[in-house]
């Protein structure tokens, strides 16, 4: 089989490759900058109901309370003292400068395994 006629195709595969490659480079930033699930860590509130304070503290970073409404999806009270919000990459960093915000993280979703057949 002649060589030559196989450098053609091999360019086209590299050629493909790199398109995929940069697509999915260009998908990856645009996405950057989309809001995703974050649990904000705070100090217990000690003179106002929990949810309150978890509120007037996004209300600091996002501007209006109804943003801050709209941002909040649970406030933890119980076992630790926190909530969990949709924030930008931007914003995360505005709340975790606010105070009494002890940490913020992103939420993760983990899968048990349970079972003889789902052991790694």
């Amino acid at each position: 089989m002649n060589i030559l006629l196989l450098k053609p195709c091999w360019f086209i595969v590299i050629f493909a490759l790199i398109i995929i490659a940069m697509s999915k480079s260009l998908d990856s930033d645009s996405s950057s900058s989309a809001p995703a699930v974050h649990i904000i860590y705070t100090e217990k509130p000690q003179e106002e109901e929990p949810e309150t304070y978890h509120i007037r503290t996004l209300t600091a970073v996002l501007g209006s309370e109804d943003a801050a409404k709209e941002a909040l999806l649970y406030s933890y009270k119980s076992a630790a003292s926190g909530f969990s919000a949709k924030l930008t990459p931007e914003q995360v960093a505005q709340i975790s400068k606010q105070p009494g915000v002890l940490q913020v993280v992103p939420s993760q979703t983990v899968q048990l395994h349970s079972g003889p057949n789902k052991l790694h």
